[in-house]
């Protein structure tokens, strides 16, 4: 056959019209699919916080609103996605845990936070606990020990336009002395006792919710206020955290 003198196939105009209704069918679907999941996780999150948190003790509209607008499912590992808004902390990776969202909406609500403030997270972990303070409108400074946790939440932080909150890979037993000193510290590991550095870099009249004990050890959750350079503290509950680890500086 002579290729030369070959005409190309036309399509008809029914051909052309079936594929284009097929494409638009599909993109049809494929939107339909993903607005489904998008109002999903709303009905998830608006669950959470009917059952877990106003059917308990969280009385602060600003931090139920803010669990309820943050997407904790985008801070999990992709196999627990569908247990993301579940009343149970769980696993991120290299032996690290995201808290239970009860537990982030009342170590949260403890601080009182106000629009504008300055805040020191110690352990950043995926991220979740730093969004959520970043969304009540705090600037946040986090602290992460774990350099690829530190990373991964940069991205996501990045990705959902949490422009409030900067991620520093480093040891948490230091603080973080540039952004000195801070409205409130809130720290999602556990030492066994409060780190004195902390204390310095908390303001004149700062508080601080942190996790105290040993990791065999029964460990308490506490409020610590910060008056005439002295500090008081009080227990709230019993909690059960990763440790608070001491290594040096990443960065």
């Amino acid at each position: 056959m002579d290729m030369l003198n070959q005409k190309p196939e036309l399509k008809s105009p029914a051909r052309c019209l079936c594929s284009l209704v097929l494409l638009l069918l599909l993109l049809t679907i494929t939107g339909l699919t993903t607005n489904m999941k998008a109002q999903n996780w709303v009905q998830m999150r608006e669950k959470m916080v009917s059952e877990q948190m106003r059917g308990r003790d969280i009385r602060s509209a600003s931090v139920l609103n803010a669990m309820r607008e943050v997407p904790r499912h985008h801070f999990v590992p992709e196999q627990y996605q569908q247990l993301a808004y579940d009343d149970r902390p769980l696993p991120i990776g290299w032996e690290q845990t995201i808290s239970q969202p009860y537990m982030v909406a009342f170590m949260t609500e403890q601080l009182q936070l106000k629009p504008g403030m300055k805040i020191l997270e110690i352990g950043t972990g995926s991220g979740y606990q730093a969004a959520v303070l970043a969304h009540l409108g705090c600037m946040v400074y986090s602290i992460e020990v774990i350099p690829e946790l530190a990373n991964k939440a940069r991205q996501v932080l990045q990705q959902l336009n949490y422009n409030n909150v900067e991620v520093l890979t480093g040891n948490g037993y230091l603080g973080w002395e540039e952004h000195a000193p801070y409205d409130a510290i809130i720290v999602t590991a556990a030492p066994e006792e409060i780190p004195q550095v902390l204390i310095d870099q908390l303001k004149e009249g700062g508080t601080m919710v942190i996790p105290i004990g040993g990791v065999n050890e029964l460990q308490y959750l506490k409020m610590v206020y910060k008056q005439n350079g002295q500090i008081s503290s009080q227990s709230l509950m019993p909690v059960r955290f990763v440790p608070m680890v001491n290594e040096p500086s990443a960065e």
